[in-house]
């Protein structure tokens, strides 16, 4: 399973996955550590919330899912029309997140999102 983190400190798992440009790309297996096997930091201009291109990067990434702190229902719904599922989470930590997914675990839900 290939995964994309929202990661603005490519450290931990950021909110506002629509503006994020920087991802942490990890493939998952159940019975392995993630792996990390990539790293987007895009340009201006290339968060998904500025670009409406079909040929975003993490459109041609192979992504199963993407792990955020927070997204908007357009972003949900913009994934899913390329098969990638967004799960929103208030873990923090990356690789505890992933371990979850991997073993089939829910996370913590989302933190209220507040305009």
């Amino acid at each position: 399973m290939r995964i994309a983190i929202t990661s603005q400190n490519f450290r931990t798992i950021t909110s506002h996955a629509g503006k994020s440009r920087r991802f942490l790309i990890y493939e998952v297996e159940r019975e392995a550590p993630p792996n990390e096997v990539d790293r987007l930091d895009l340009p201006h201009g290339m968060a998904l919330h500025d670009y409406h291109g079909d040929d975003h990067p993490l459109f041609v990434a192979g992504l199963d899912a993407i792990v955020t702190g927070g997204a908007g229902s357009g972003f949900v719904q913009r994934m899913a029309r390329h098969g990638i599922q967004v799960l929103a989470t208030s873990e923090t930590d990356p690789l505890v997140a992933l371990r979850a997914i991997a073993t089939g675990q829910p996370l913590p839900p989302p933190m209220p999102h507040e305009h």
